[in-house]
């Protein structure tokens, strides 16, 4: 089976912003809604998914993870929205995009 990882982006009803990294999205952000995903989220009640991308490569995964948080806040804003213009939840595309067949984001 295919391993894959993912770098995400949390945000909170006051636009507090968290990115992070995980091989099981799903499972994170339970743990981040439940307050056990770190003290930070729990703290600030970072907890909508707004934005994220699969990687194969774990290497390059933790690279790209490490490049996002490194940004100013108003980069990170404008890649949440450039592919999230509402920064809509996207808890529900995540979960159907990791069913088995269900459908696969790829970076272009």
């Amino acid at each position: 089976m295919r391993r894959v990882y993912f770098v995400y982006i949390l945000s909170s009803a006051s636009r507090t912003i968290y990115v992070g990294i995980t091989n099981d999205l799903l499972a994170r952000l339970t743990e981040h809604r439940s307050g056990e995903g770190s003290v930070f989220t729990a703290r600030y009640r970072v907890t909508k998914l707004v934005y994220f991308e699969e990687w194969d490569d774990p290497t390059q995964a933790i690279a790209r993870e490490k490049q996002i948080k490194g940004w100013r806040r108003e980069k990170k804003i404008e890649l949440i929205e450039s592919a999230n213009p509402a920064r809509s939840d996207l808890s529900e595309e995540a979960f159907l995009r990791m069913k088995p067949g269900g459908l696969r984001w790829h970076r272009d």
